[in-house]
Formats: C-alpha cells, sequence, structure tokens
C-alpha cells in the first residue's frame, strides 16, 4: 500500500475532571457523555444508572432526562460526535487516491478519535457479545455511522446499494476494533495491518455485489430486447 500522508492529530472528547465530574470547561464537550464514556470504561453498560451519570456530569436528573431519553441516546451523541470529528478532518490530498486508500485514512481517523475511549470501547464489545438486543441496537448506529464514513471516503452510500456497503463495512470495522482494544504500539502497527486486511476483503465483497446488482439490469435488458423482436415478429406476420 502506499504510504499514508501524516495526519493532524484528532481533537479529544473532554475526560473527567478531578473529583470525578466531567470537566465542563473544554469548548464543545458534553458532560453527560464525557460522564457516561468515563463510567463505560469502568463498568458494563447495563450497570449504568441515570443518576450516576448525572452525578458525574454535575447536573440535575430533571436536566439530564430533558436532554437523553436512554444510555443508547447518550452512546448516539458520542458516536456522531466523533463522526464529526472525523469529517471535520478530511484530507482533501487524498481525493486522487483509490477509493480503499481514502476509505482507510477516514477509518485510522475514526481509530485516533476512539482513542481515549479505548476501555469504553472493550467494555462495550464485552456488553453487545453476552446480549443480542443491544448488539442489534449498536449494529444500526454502526451502520448510520459508517454511511457517512463511506460518503467520507466518496464512496456512494446512497440506496440499498450504499446500505449493504454500510452494513459490511460496520461489520468489518468491528473486527477491527478488536484488534484496536488490545493493541499498545503508539504506532497502531496492529490495528493497520488489520484494517488493511479488512478492506481487501471487503473489496472482494463489494466488486461481487457490483456484479450481483448488476444480474437484474442485465436480465431486464435482456427480456426487453426479446420482446422488441416478439413484438416485431407479430407486427410483420399481420401485415
Amino acid at each position: 500500500m502506499a504510504r499514508k500522508p501524516e495526519r493532524k492529530p484528532a481533537a479529544r472528547p473532554a475526560a473527567a475532571a478531578p473529583g470525578g465530574r466531567a470537566d465542563r470547561g473544554v469548548r464543545g464537550s458534553d458532560p453527560v457523555v464525557a460522564a457516561f464514556m468515563a463510567l463505560l470504561a469502568e463498568k458494563p453498560i447495563e450497570q449504568i444508572g441515570f443518576a450516576e451519570i448525572a452525578e458525574r456530569a454535575g447536573i440535575s436528573l430533571d436536566e439530564l432526562r430533558a436532554r437523553y431519553d436512554s444510555t443508547l441516546a447518550i452512546l448516539a451523541a458520542q458516536i456522531k460526535e466523533i463522526d464529526r470529528i472525523v469529517l471535520a478532518g478530511i484530507d482533501a490530498d487524498l481525493a486522487e487516491e483509490p477509493p480503499r486508500e481514502r476509505l482507510f485514512d477516514v477509518l485510522m481517523r475514526r481509530i485516533e478519535a476512539l482513542s481515549p475511549h479505548k476501555e469504553a470501547v472493550r467494555s462495550l464489545a464485552r456488553s453487545a457479545s453476552r446480549n443480542p438486543g443491544l448488539a442489534c441496537a449498536l449494529n444500526g448506529l454502526a451502520v448510520r455511522s459508517q454511511q457517512w464514513m463511506l460518503t467520507a471516503a466518496d464512496i456512494s452510500a446512497a440506496g440499498p446499494r450504499g446500505m449493504i456497503r454500510a452494513q459490511g463495512l460496520a461489520v468489518l470495522f468491528a473486527g477491527v476494533l478488536r484488534t484496536f482494544v488490545d493493541d499498545d504500539d503508539p504506532g497502531r502497527a496492529k490495528t493497520m495491518a488489520a484494517l488493511d486486511r479488512a478492506l481487501a476483503r471487503g473489496q472482494r465483497w463489494s466488486g461481487f455485489l457490483d456484479d450481483l446488482c448488476a444480474i437484474p439490469a442485465r436480465v431486464c435488458g435482456s427480456r426487453a430486447r426479446r420482446r422488441r423482436r416478439r413484438d416485431a415478429d407479430e407486427e410483420t406476420i399481420a401485415a
């Protein structure tokens, strides 16, 4: 693969302030999201209650309820923020690179943005492996997020084909995250290698998908040609 261009450091979400409360002094930070991610790094999501989120964030329960309906809604806000960080860091110099190179860069930016939350990612993955309902909900969030990542890499995420691409990419990226949470190398060599292999598999699948999606068009075209020939024959006989 071509040597990846040097990337700007991703903006890091707010860390917890001394005393366990989220730091609301960091511009653009959400104390509720910061508190939730800190708690998620400490315990499974199913053990995190609204009262401790509010206490850690330094807000009242009624304010928390006004802003979020559930812990999954808080997690969705965190995922949206990671999306925003990645989208804000798109490298215009990669526009001429092949799609796989562009997607590699986008997803490595995502991993960089997730680095402060490695333990929270590990915790969430463990819970999802034991809870099919949670896994399904997380998949929905991941697919929506990967549609944005595909778009950031200038790969179509529209229509049924785009949705299938996003679903496939969500599954591939989840596998990469399993390597990421155990990769202590500052250069993330293992994570980069896992992502490269995953995208190679995804590229083969995408090629198969494109061929598969082209079949109905070819069949429809063939049927139309047969119909035109039949109509022409009937006109000849009638004449």
